[in-house]
């Protein structure tokens, strides 16, 4: 990103924050009058004054600083509780009665300070979000009979063609119906790189069209587009408490009545047993509640973990929940799916042989010459009929082999048989009955259980050619039918996947960034996942696994482990994904389900991401000690100076409003983190 382009967007933050938050702008007002009655009632005290004047400007100050904290004082009240709002006010009035008005009147000017700097950072890490609404025109140029008309978003129905032209920006999630160009998604996904678009190609709303003019067919609704749901999760992950938030919520009742407890001990015992005289020991007492009062403490967790989910939303990464910003934080094992998420699941037939010498009738109506076949009555099993028998079984399944088999025989233009009767067995193989007989394809753990009670000719060839090309790294199956009544095997097909590119720096990356162990979990046979992982240097693989039985070894890495995390591409791998501590979603920006099971999602389906989220949510959990360190540290160092040796009040307010403000803008830092 170019500094022009930065510096623009963070005016643009800015100006968010205090535009669609109102009520900063009027405690911004309320904190100039406060410090200008303060200063006119300390300067009038210097000059001899007139004593209206005088004690005009501190009840400006009193009334306009206290205003929010007595409102919300107020509304705890009717729940009923107690909040730090009240101490300030009580402390503030206490110094008015022992004759410190200007004391009271700082504390409450500082209190609504820091009051409006934590909106400020709050309201910043959420219209660093919100913002990307702004990015969805309110219009859209669709056509009408070839002619185009400049329709309401809101009155674009799915099916609709609309049109961009270079520059534009996309107001509907859709498919490229015609024309090529490259778009700028890096407001939704992260990536840095335009990606070419071409006719059949998703594209989202909010992106950008650069170079070329595109015809999108609406898939979606207005409300239901990737950047809506985007917004709508980050805005829930937002209201969402994290761990450590949790906590603090629960202990801030009795810590607030632990301090005004401990106020009244400080008056009481010193008065009652050592006769000391009321206004010192008062003084002090306030001096000490103002001095425990937790205010720091409370804002350290928001201030870090919205400003962490709002500086990942800027990379492509969608926290759903500061409980996962934590928790992420903490992982030191990884679990990775393979097709989908170390490959990038564009699996391609590359191997077809059909078996020596079978013969197959085409009883079922198969006409004459379709599969290069001589005769009706008997032929000799080739390559494109087996294709044809195998894609047919294959055309009712959505496993990413099966897609790979249909494209396969679309590619040679061969005509596809119905098949009926279709059945799965998860993790192991398909059938269904085409041409009247019926076709199992699976791999050799689905002949071995399935088929186990029929003998099958050619088993042995069958599975020895299995065996030679999973050696070589692909996933191979074999395809089993009926001829002449009994079960023989046709043939085999065999498929490769592509690695990603960035999958071995991405583990490289993890394990630099202290992730101690990295695991395969794939339902693959094991020479393929060996092969790939010897290519990416995972320290352990699991193979041949089905869905639940990732469970099982998701569960064992985390008896040794503090923190697992399973990424996946959030389809069949659910269970495991459910189990891990943390889960991981791939391709968020199309996809329903990674959006929808994932605790963290990578939307532009980019691996490289990975290890930013990892360093991002370490980021955050060091700047939580951090902001408990300056909170804690603050009031155990003014309550030990007041016990031992005394400080004036104006000291305590600004260590109290001062640590505040100083665990907001440190919490804020993590809006620019860029690992």
């Amino acid at each position: 990103m170019d500094v022009h382009s930065s510096s623009t967007s963070d005016v643009l933050d800015r100006l968010a924050a205090l535009t669609e938050r109102p009520e900063i702008l009027s405690q911004v007002v309320f904190v100039a009058i406060t410090l200008l009655g303060m200063v006119g009632g300390l300067v009038g005290s210097w000059a001899n004054a007139p004593s209206w004047l005088i004690w005009g400007c501190y009840g400006a100050a009193y009334v306009f600083g206290g205003w929010y904290g007595f409102k919300e004082s107020i509304e705890a009240f009717r729940e009923p509780a107690i909040e730090i709002d009240f101490l300030m006010i009580v402390a503030a009035l206490g110094a008015l009665y022992i004759g410190a008005p200007f004391e009271g009147a700082m504390l409450l000017f500082l209190f609504s300070l820091s009051g409006v700097l934590e909106e400020y950072a709050i309201g910043r890490s959420r219209s660093a979000i919100k913002s990307l609404v702004e990015m969805r025109p309110e219009s859209a140029q669709v056509l009408d009979d070839g002619e185009e008309t400049e329709t309401p978003i809101d009155d674009v129905e799915i099916g609709d063609v609309f049109v961009v032209r270079p520059g534009d920006r996309i107001p509907l999630d859709g498919v490229v119906e015609s024309g090529e160009s490259t778009v700028d998604q890096s407001s939704l996904t992260g990536e840095s790189v335009p990606v070419p678009k071409e006719p059949g190609e998703e594209i989202f709303s909010g992106t950008i069209n650069e170079t070329g003019s595109l015809e999108v067919r609406v898939t979606r609704e207005p409300d239901e587009s990737a950047l809506s749901r985007l917004i709508r999760m980050v805005e829930e992950a937002q209201e969402q408490r994290a761990p450590t938030q949790q906590l603090l919520d629960r202990l801030e009742q009795p810590y607030v009545l632990g301090v005004f407890t401990m106020t009244a001990l400080a008056i009481a015992v010193p008065m009652v047993l050592m006769s000391r005289p009321f206004e010192p020991t008062f003084y002090r007492a306030m001096t000490l509640m103002v001095a425990a009062s937790p205010c720091a403490i409370i804002i350290s967790t928001p201030a870090a973990v919205l400003s962490a989910i709002a500086a990942g939303g800027r990379q492509g990464l969608l926290f759903k929940g500061g409980e996962h910003i934590e928790t992420a934080g903490n992982t030191d094992a990884i679990a990775f799916d393979k097709t989908g998420t170390l490959t990038e699941g564009n699996t391609r037939l590359t191997e077809l042989h059909a078996r020596d010498g079978v013969l197959m009738s085409t009883d079922g109506g198969v006409e004459s010459g379709e599969f290069g076949d001589s005769t009706r009555s008997s032929n000799l099993l080739t390559e494109n009929r087996l294709l044809a028998l195998a894609a047919a079984v294959q055309s009712r399944s959505e496993h990413h082999l099966a897609e790979a088999t249909v494209e396969a025989a679309e590619a040679r233009s061969i005509e596809i048989p119905d098949a009926d009767n279709f059945e799965a067995v998860v993790g192991k193989g398909v059938q269904a009955t085409v041409e009247g007989r019926t076709i199992h394809i699976g791999n050799p753990r689905y002949v071995k259980t399935v088929l186990d009670d029929h003998p099958i000719d050619g088993l042995e060839t069958g599975l020895s050619a299995v065996r030679d090309l999973e050696q070589d790294g692909e996933t191979s199956v074999l395809v089993v039918g009926e001829v002449d009544g009994r079960l023989s095997v046709l043939g085999w097909l065999a498929f490769t996947d592509t690695i990603r590119p960035d999958a071995r720096e991405t583990v490289e990356q993890l394990r630099r960034r202290g992730v101690e162990q990295i695991v395969m979990l794939t339902g693959d046979n094991e020479r393929v996942a060996r092969h790939i992982a010897e290519q990416l240097g995972i320290d352990e693989v699991y193979s041949e696994l089905l869905p639940d039985e990732k469970i099982d070894h998701i569960e064992a890495l985390q008896e040794r482990h503090e923190a697992v995390a399973m990424v996946g591409d959030g389809v069949n791998d659910a269970p495991a994904l459910a189990t891990a501590d943390i889960s991981i979603g791939m391709g968020g920006a199309g996809t329903d389900v990674a959006l929808e099971t994932a605790d963290i999602v990578l939307m532009s389906d980019n691996l490289s991401r990975l290890p930013y989220a990892f360093a991002l949510s370490r980021k955050a959990r060091r700047t939580l000690h951090v902001n408990f360190a300056i909170a804690f540290g603050a009031i155990a160092i003014m309550l030990t100076a007041i016990l031992t040796t005394g400080i004036p009040l104006p000291l305590a307010v600004v260590g109290h409003e001062g640590s505040t403000v100083l665990v907001s803008l440190n919490g804020l830092r993590l809006l620019r983190f860029d690992d």
